[in-house]
């Protein structure tokens, strides 16, 4: 009796303590929230906190019916998944040879990649390099240079070397090639660690600003991260007016609109993981032994 109490006690702590750490990792986008969606004056006299104060959407009808914020958006989305598809082809297809011991030059090659995360020829050698290719304002200068991760890539190599051989050599038995191996077999078995790094990639891509500020020129294919930088820019301009009672601006506070742009930007990324997490599920049970 006292152990089932002792153990209900536990559980209450327990998920209290995890109720409370999620609240807080949680209370800074909440205040995001709730400063898009209050009111100019709500805003200036330092109300806002958690809950919307004079509920206002003035500041997503802005973002909404700005039309290069909603270019951005396609644009990001269709780099995102182009970048995401590319680094996962490239990944599993270098990966899957080099889980093999008995690859000749395995090593050398091991050897080329892991060096590749401790040193890097820097800014502005990638800069020439990419300029030099004719890549400069084009998509792909941001999805090349970033194609494979070698730590992504050596997950992904460990966890095919987990994958029992005898699968494999069953396989091969049966005639079937390394091809049709790799997609029929071993895959199917990855589809945990693939979801993963792929959602990695995916938000790796989604939140990249730097090379977008470098290599990107023309307003038509300026990423969310981009149109971010430019429009918190622009709103420190808009404040520094409106304090010195400057007339004919906006009524909107600058600060809710930049709360609303990064929920407009934070959004589409946060749908893929629940959509990700039945692969996660499916994925496991696929490996799973039946007795």
């Amino acid at each position: 009796m006292r152990e089932q109490q002792a153990s209900r006690t536990f559980d209450v702590v327990n998920t209290t303590a995890i109720f409370l750490f999620v609240l807080l990792c949680l209370a800074p986008f909440i205040h995001i929230v709730a400063v898009s969606l209050s009111s100019a004056r709500a805003i200036m006299s330092g109300e806002v906190s958690l809950i919307p104060v004079e509920l206002n959407w003035n500041a997503y009808k802005q973002v909404f019916s700005d039309m290069s914020m909603m270019r951005s958006l396609g644009f990001t989305v269709m780099m995102t998944v182009l970048f995401t598809v590319m680094c996962m082809f490239m990944s599993i297809t270098a990966a899957y040879p080099l889980a093999k011991t008995k690859l000749k030059g395995r090593k050398p090659v091991m050897f080329i990649i892991v060096i590749t995360m401790f040193f890097s020829g820097g800014i502005i050698p990638e800069y020439m390099l990419v300029r030099n290719l004719g890549l400069l304002d084009s998509v792909w200068a941001l999805v090349l240079p970033g194609l494979i991760s070698p730590f992504y890539l050596i997950i992904l190599i460990t966890f095919f070397q987990n994958i029992p051989d005898s699968l494999e050599e069953s396989a091969e038995i049966d005639g079937s090639s390394h091809f049709r191996t790799l997609v029929s077999i071993i895959i199917p078995l990855s589809l945990p660690v693939i979801a993963t790094l792929s959602l990695f990639y995916a938000v790796g891509r989604w939140n990249g600003f730097t090379d977008t500020l470098m290599y990107i020129t023309s307003p038509e294919m300026y990423p969310l991260q981009l149109k971010l930088y430019q429009l918190v820019q622009n709103n420190m301009v808009s404040e520094l007016m409106q304090m010195e009672g400057a007339t004919g601006q906006s009524m909107l506070q600058p600060e809710s609109l930049k709360a609303a742009s990064v929920i407009f930007a934070t959004v589409p990324i946060l749908i893929v993981y629940p959509w990700l997490q039945r692969y996660f599920v499916s994925g496991v049970m696929l490996g799973a032994v039946k007795g």
